[in-house]
């Protein structure tokens, strides 16, 4: 049996340029927004036909900064700590035999580029910027919504916020449109579980910026914003 080939008919774009600081999942900061542009060859408003109908949308996409030659059945996600192993298919690790990811997006705007053709603009993301999407399914809320449904381990964490220290004049450096999505992120914890440092000063890359921040307890200090160099 050969080999499966898959090559992307979009990418998505985000303010996040880094990985560190990205939701871990869809719909945990709804107000980050994300551009699908797709390729010159899937550009025909055809294949896009109907879509306006549907709030939500699947994106199915490419851990493009995942790709290795070796794959681990056991992984340690960060959200216990880093320290527990569990299956693979247990988890939504990016490490994965293929590194293909899920997210479930909300269809905010269709819009019309003389460059690009046509856009969609979502929200909900938790996506890198310039992650090569895969395919794009409607989400249908009869068979994709499961309310009873159980999230294991996930559910220990699911609620887990933090209090955001965000000085007005730090804040204020920041464009006005941009400046809750980056207290969501924030309060999503950027952080891996397992490090809990009072005094080390992190930095999350966002929009084009630097926010450096410590975290003490539950509660995040902005300390620093810099427009990144780059």
């Amino acid at each position: 049996m050969s080999d499966l080939l898959i090559s992307p008919i979009a990418h998505i774009h985000t303010d996040f340029k880094d990985k560190f600081g990205i939701p871990r999942q869809s719909g945990r900061v709804p107000s980050l927004e994300g551009r699908i542009v797709f390729l010159p060859k899937y550009r025909t408003p055809d294949a896009l036909r109907g879509i306006e109908g549907f709030s939500h949308l699947w994106l199915i996409f490419d851990f493009s900064l995942a790709h290795r030659d070796e794959w681990s059945p056991t992984v340690r996600p960060p959200r216990l700590g880093g320290n527990k192993r569990i299956g693979v298919f247990a988890s939504r690790s990016p490490f994965r035999p293929n590194p293909i990811g899920l997210s479930s997006v909300k269809l905010e705007r269709i819009e019309q580029s003389d460059t690009d053709g046509v856009i969609l603009i979502v929200s909900g993301c938790d996506l890198l910027d310039g992650t090569p999407i895969l395919d794009i399914k409607p989400y249908l809320p009869f068979s994709d919504c499961h309310p009873d449904a159980i999230g294991g381990y996930a559910d220990e964490v699911r609620d887990h916020k933090l209090e955001i220290i965000f000085p007005d004049y730090l804040l204020g450096m920041l464009p006005e449109d941009k400046r809750p999505t980056a207290i969501d992120c924030l309060a999503d914890d950027p952080r891996p579980s397992y490090q809990n440092e009072p005094d080390r000063i992190y930095s999350m890359r966002f929009a084009g910026f630097d926010i450096h921040f410590r975290v003490e307890e539950d509660r995040l200090t902005v300390v620093k914003v810099d427009r990144c160099s780059k």
